[in-house]
């Protein structure tokens, strides 16, 4: 984790850094922290360590732990499955919407295509990148750059209420080798492709067979020995 700059936001900086090191599995599951830890980590005052931990538990990512702290709740794969069927839904929904919404208009379809490419470009360029974070970043960013093309703004917002959540299976699919970085972008490429050429099907069934991928890898790396031997080492 990085220094906290001084104090504007300051207990948004301190939760955007716990919940980064939570996503990226930096703090691992069932790793017990402490406030006079991360305080020291962080560079601030147990105060604002204090504060993002309520807003931390209230949303499911830390848990009492007695006397000694808290500690990162572990992956539950049963609501993440449940998750992820909403979200191949959604992510369908999403990709359909655009490729019908960019078939409509040529310059939405111009402007999208740029931005889609260069997303597709920047995932590739960290994918074979030690930093986790940004790789997660990465995909979070293509996904989000669909949510936005088509034209439903509450496609977003109803995947942001649990998007961490997302984000965190991410940093479990993606800190793994049972799925290869070059194969998840091959699938946004693939995706991409469909909605310029206008191709609304298609789309729609790329992008929840991606979500239903993605689900299926998680589940294997919730249930491997590896992930159970981090755990246990946590």
């Amino acid at each position: 984790m990085y220094k906290i700059d001084a104090p504007a936001q300051l207990i948004e900086q301190v939760y955007d850094a716990i919940l980064d090191a939570i996503c990226s599995g930096t703090l691992a599951p069932n790793e017990k922290i402490t406030q006079e830890g991360l305080a020291e980590q962080l560079g601030v005052s147990r105060q604002p360590i204090l504060q993002a931990f309520q807003l931390l538990k209230r949303q499911g990512f830390i848990e009492d732990a007695g006397r000694k702290g808290v500690m990162v709740t572990a992956l539950d794969p049963t609501r993440l499955m449940q998750l992820y069927q909403v979200r191949s839904v959604l992510d369908g929904l999403a990709a359909r919407e655009a490729a019908e919404r960019w078939k409509r208009d040529g310059d939405e379809r111009s402007a999208g295509e740029r931005e889609g490419r260069a997303l597709i470009a920047a995932g590739r360029a960290v994918s074979d990148m030690g930093d986790l974070s940004a790789r997660i970043v990465a995909d979070m960013n293509f996904h989000q750059f669909i949510y936005r093309s088509c034209g439903n703004p509450m496609v977003g917002e109803t995947t942001a209420l649990h998007w961490h959540h997302i984000r965190r299976a991410m940093g479990a699919i993606l800190s793994s080798d049972v799925r290869s970085h070059i194969a998840v972008w091959d699938e946004h490429e693939a995706i991409l492709q469909a909605i310029i050429d206008g191709r609304a099907a298609v789309a729609d069934k790329l992008a929840r067979q991606h979500a239903e991928s993605a689900a299926e890898h998680l589940a294997r790396v919730l249930t491997s020995e590896e992930y159970a031997s981090k755990r246990k080492q946590a």
